[in-house]
């Protein structure tokens, strides 16, 4: 029992680098299912747009999905249309900016390991480069080659073209070493302003490592109390109702939170050095404390007041 406790505990601590790996096995498989199912280079002047749709736009889909699959998101925006202010909450206007910064930063994630992937293949790339609309980089290709090079060029990646086969090979050679050159730079400058972020969020933060760290312990163990919260609420709530309906008994009061309650909690997670506050939450529940003790204390002077 010890030993998997502490391997449960392992594991739950590395949620987040699990979770990445994941997701990058999951690039590695539909970038090898598109080359070998989808993906027909037409090896033609359309090379150039058909490989660079390849490239670009399931890049561009992932980054559509990290954002609708991110709660904060949804957190952040729920609302907004009817209410401006929710985005913009008066002496915090810029804090929707920072939000939507590190909701955006999630999402590049996904697209980033695909860009990496398929350029370190190269595939793509070879059909849309030797498609390229650039004559000079077309010469550059066919440099000390047949005169017919140019016009061969985008039949190179179909293997089609009449061209020598240590040309063909030189060529699809090239265009795979720059692919792969560009793949690194993308992964090497992801990693480098990822560093980067991190650093400067840690050198301008006013807490300390230890707090850093007890606050997102805090956070995770306050979602996972709210989902187990939820289903206990909500299973109390129709069991309560059903009851009701089929026994035909009066209802029962049931505690609820107000409206207002509900829409202050849903605003996203806020940290305040100053006032140990650790989420939105927690200072809900704080300033409802100090509005409780404010009010009996303003009972309690008047039933003093001869």
């Amino acid at each position: 029992m010890g030993i998997s406790q502490t391997v449960f505990k392992f594991l739950s601590s590395q949620k987040k680098a699990i979770g990445y790996s994941l997701m990058g096995l999951l690039t590695v498989g539909s970038e090898h299912l598109f080359s070998l199912s989808a993906f027909k280079c037409p090896c033609s002047n359309k090379n150039y747009t058909y490989g660079l749709v390849y490239l670009f736009v399931p890049a561009l889909v992932l980054l559509f999905v990290g954002f609708a699959l991110n709660g904060s998101t949804w957190q952040l925006f729920t609302g907004c249309c009817v209410n401006p202010r929710k985005l913009f909450p008066k002496g915090k206007s810029c804090h929707v900016f920072h939000a939507f910064g590190q909701i955006t930063l999630k999402a590049f994630v996904a697209p980033v390991m695909w860009l990496s992937v398929v350029l370190l293949n190269g595939t793509f790339y070879e059909c849309a480069m030797s498609g390229s609309k650039n004559l000079k980089y077309l010469e550059m290709l066919c440099h000390n080659k047949s005169n017919k090079c140019l016009e061969e060029l985008p039949k190179v990646a179909c293997g089609q073209t009449s061209l020598s086969s240590w040309e063909t090979e030189e060529i699809l050679l090239t265009l795979q070493a720059e692919s792969q050159v560009v793949g690194w730079c993308v992964i090497v400058t992801a990693a480098f302003l990822s560093l980067l972020l991190t650093c400067y969020g840690h050198c301008q933060s006013n807490t300390s490592h230890l707090q850093k760290r007890f606050w997102k312990i805090y956070t995770e163990k306050e979602k996972e109390q709210f989902e187990k919260y939820f289903e206990d609420y909500a299973t109390k709530l129709s069991e309560r109702n059903l009851k009701s309906f089929f026994e035909n008994k009066k209802l029962e009061p049931f505690p609820m939170p107000s409206f207002r309650a509900w829409e202050e909690a849903s605003a996203l997670d806020s940290f305040n050095i100053n006032q140990q506050i650790f989420s939105t939450l927690h200072k809900l529940v704080e300033d409802s404390m100090k509005e409780n003790d404010s009010n009996e204390t303003q009972d309690t002077m008047v039933n003093l007041v001869p």
